[in-house]
């Protein structure tokens, strides 16, 4: 689910340097010292308190995000109630 796409470059260099540490083994401390971390952590903690509020309900979910219709635009078809009897092949053949 999309919530946000709008980091700036500052922000997108402490996830970039976060998941390259922690790929490599390491730990992230050095991205605290990061002056947009902190915006970066904001913007985390806003877009989860988002998520929760569109699961529960009490915000509607963004207009780009479409649920299942309760109905087909084109209406609905019914499947075939039983496949083809020893009859229908019967009068197949005699056509002929």
């Amino acid at each position: 689910m999309r919530i946000s796409n709008s980091f700036s470059e500052g922000e997108i260099q402490v996830i970039d340097f976060i998941l390259s540490t922690l790929l490599r083994g390491g730990t992230p401390n050095m991205a605290i010292r990061s002056k947009d971390f902190a915006s970066l952590c904001r913007k985390v903690q806003a877009m989860k308190v988002r998520v929760e509020e569109i699961k529960s309900g009490k915000v509607p979910a963004p207009r780009n995000v479409r649920g299942t219709p309760a109905q087909s635009s084109v209406g609905v078809i019914d499947a075939p109630e039983a496949i083809a009897t020893t009859e229908d092949t019967e009068a197949l053949e005699d056509v002929g």
